[in-house]
């Protein structure tokens, strides 16, 4: 049984850790994906670290957090 409930927190851990460790790139492009499908043809999307968002539009996060997506329309 221990060795079930051992297998299971290290599934778990691993789904984890893939979530949290998200590239941006893939992040940033699925976010323009769903933009476009909108129709908005002018904006920005740019990749900072999350110190220093300050006033911009979070639109996303990836690295576990440690960077934002934010956007900008033109």
């Amino acid at each position: 049984m221990k060795h079930k409930q051992l297998a299971i927190a290290a599934l778990l851990f691993l789904t984890t850790s893939a979530a949290w460790a998200t590239p941006c790139d893939s992040v940033k492009e699925q976010i323009d994906a769903k933009i476009k499908a909108k129709g908005v043809k002018t904006y920005t999307l740019d990749v900072v670290p999350a110190a220093e968002v300050k006033e911009q539009k979070v639109v996303g996060s990836c690295e576990g957090g440690a960077k934002k997506i934010v956007y900008k329309r033109s």
